[in-house]
């Protein structure tokens, strides 16, 4: 296995390239919403995955399967990127690729990531009075939301921004509240 260190200084070069690529031609969201598209059908299908980690499968069927699964989908440069990858043997790290791409996008761009955790799905309106009270809380230009139910939750909502939690669900309010009179 290899350690977050070492991972970051495989990726980190890729990354940095990819997003000069975006900004140089003009696709930085383009390239930021495919890398979340590719990250999302790693994340869907594992087997994608474990099949471009695998060394004995050659660099041409891998390259076969990314034009397959991607070519209608992403940019043809980053297409072409993904490709690079692979005949530089970089493929297993596709997924750690996107999410430092991603995040020097956002860091780039000014704009915060906000997971946000509910009982229930938020509606759009939700969601953007949600957008709009993170971004006056960070002065951030944008916000991106990654939402996610946990019906433990009980209702009301928890947001995390970069190593800040702000708790305001019913849960937490009940455990705070249990604290108090213990």
């Amino acid at each position: 296995m290899i350690s977050s260190t070492m991972a970051e200084k495989v990726v980190d070069p890729y990354a940095e390239a990819l997003i000069a690529l975006g900004s140089g031609q003009g696709l930085l969201d383009t390239f930021a919403a495919d890398m979340r598209f590719i990250a999302e059908v790693l994340r869907a299908t594992p087997e994608l995955g474990q099949f471009l980690a695998n060394p004995v499968i050659k660099a041409e069927a891998k390259k076969n399967l990314l034009q397959q699964v991607f070519a209608d989908q992403i940019h043809p440069l980053l297409l072409n990127a993904l490709k690079l990858l692979t005949d530089r043997r970089r493929i297993m790290f596709l997924g750690t690729v996107c999410r430092r791409f991603l995040d020097l996008q956002r860091k780039l761009q000014n704009i915060v990531l906000a997971e946000v955790t509910t009982a229930i799905p938020l509606t759009e309106a939700q969601q953007q009075s949600i957008r709009e009270r993170v971004m006056d809380f960070t002065q951030a230009s944008g916000v991106e939301l990654q939402a996610t139910q946990d019906p433990e939750l009980l209702g009301g909502v928890v947001i995390k921004i970069g190593s800040q939690v702000i708790d305001l669900s019913l849960r937490g309010q009940l455990r705070r509240l249990a604290l108090q009179l213990a």
